[in-house]
């Protein structure tokens, strides 16, 4: 994507599916459980990436530094985003390079208006480590309905972000990210009669996630066209070699599903 020349006059959509797995999202799709981010999703798969963290904070500190995850094949990949940095051997001539301690912001400075929509605790403002993350964006947004253990999560965080959406000029151009906390533990209540959580009841999430979304991209892209980033920021182990959880070194936690699209607009 030339995203350098898209800059100014598209809008920024970029989504965090919280903890998503890269072997739970494929198979997802394949069985036909998520129809409408497969509508989406370039040549209709989700695209096998590395992320640079196992779990949140750090991933999301490396996302918003222009480092999302990176393709799982060798060589050196040119960044959608960067931060002027001298030596940067993955800065091509497509990437837009901001002159900003952050990407959120560096679009500040580009004439962005910068929104957060919380999920998962990193986000939810309660103390000073989960304020950080938010504190990068002209407004953040958290309550417990969006967070991890509301079973109407992501419907909640699509009608707050429409909301605001709908509040802003046209003229003026948005960055909003949203981090989806249903996929993070306990996902099991997406799941009826599970009492823990698994790669099936990730699944379970997931599908209800895809439900959730369209609604979202109709009204954005009633606003302007899209640079839509869709990923994981990390996956998490249910028991695989002996581990539970993240913050590991383990191939299901360093594989993450990832897409980068346009969504033009809508006449």
């Amino acid at each position: 994507m030339k995203i350098n020349h898209l800059i100014g006059s598209h809008d920024i959509l970029f989504i965090t599916l919280d903890t998503l797995r890269y072997d739970v999202a494929e198979k997802c799709l394949l069985a036909g459980k998520t129809p409408n981010l497969a509508q989406l999703l370039p040549g209709g798969r989700w695209e096998c990436r590395h992320t640079p963290a196992s779990f949140t904070y750090a991933a999301h500190q490396a996302f918003f530094a222009g480092f999302l995850p990176t393709p799982a094949y060798p060589g050196k990949h040119s960044r959608l985003f960067a931060l002027s940095f001298a030596g940067s051997e993955t800065t091509g001539e497509d990437t837009c390079v901001l002159e900003a301690k952050d990407i959120v912001s560096g679009l500040a400075q580009l004439g962005y208006h910068t929104i957060c929509i919380g999920g998962v605790g990193f986000f939810n403002k309660q103390n000073p480590l989960s304020n950080v993350l938010p504190g990068l964006f002209a407004e953040s947004h958290w309550h417990s309905s969006l967070g991890v253990t509301d079973p109407h999560s992501t419907e909640h965080q699509v009608l707050l972000a429409i909301e605001r959406l709908q509040q802003i000029p046209l003229w003026q151009h948005v960055f909003l990210f949203i981090n989806i906390s249903a996929l993070h533990q306990p996902n099991c209540i997406f799941l009826p009669g599970a009492k823990v959580d698994s790669p099936l009841t990730q699944a379970a999430a997931l599908a209800y996630v895809d439900q959730c979304l369209p609604p979202l991209f109709e009204v954005m892209q009633e606003r302007a066209p899209v640079i839509c980033i869709i990923c994981s920021d990390h996956g998490t182990t249910y028991g695989e070699d002996g581990y539970i959880g993240h913050r590991l070194s383990h191939p299901v936690v360093w594989t993450v599903p990832y897409a980068e699209f346009i969504l033009e607009k809508v006449p």
